[in-house]
């Protein structure tokens, strides 16, 4: 009953599919290189465009914007920077698995929580402190009278 509530995740599409619909832009990045930095593109930014993508399902496509919402542009353009090497080349290959997990990890369907009830034992406890505490608390007030 619990599972019917959960909306099944579709089958994540080939990624090497997607990596045909990509674009990639490069730019200067930041942080150490000398003067051979300020020469060379070497960050690259890896983008998608989810609603125009040919390969994905209208399904893909709602699952996509729906569990990575906070990495999709107002442009409705899911980006990816990288700029961990000084090769543009390897930050590329790093940018495509990246995007690799991000799919494998949108369409992977997400465990069901079982609700579960606390045991006799753990009640019988935590009513034991709240006695206590209320007991302590009661000694502090000031006398009636």
């Amino acid at each position: 009953m619990s599972e019917e509530k959960q909306q099944p995740a579709s089958s994540p599409p080939s990624v090497r599919d997607l990596a045909k619909e990509v674009e990639f832009k490069t730019s200067r990045s930041s942080g150490a290189g000398g003067q051979h930095v300020n020469k060379v593109n070497s960050k690259v930014i890896l983008l998608f465009d989810i609603a125009n993508s040919r390969v994905l399902s209208p399904d893909q496509k709602v699952t996509l914007t729906q569990r990575l919402a906070s990495r999709i542009s107002r442009d409705a353009l899911l980006a990816i920077q990288v700029q961990e090497t000084r090769s543009q080349t390897a930050n590329k290959e790093i940018a495509l698995q990246k995007f690799e997990e991000l799919i494998q990890k949108a369409f992977r369907k997400r465990k069901v929580r079982k609700a579960t009830k606390p045991t006799k034992s753990a009640t019988k406890e935590r009513l034991k402190r709240k006695k206590i505490v209320s007991e302590k608390k009661k000694w502090r007030k000031p006398p009636e009278g």
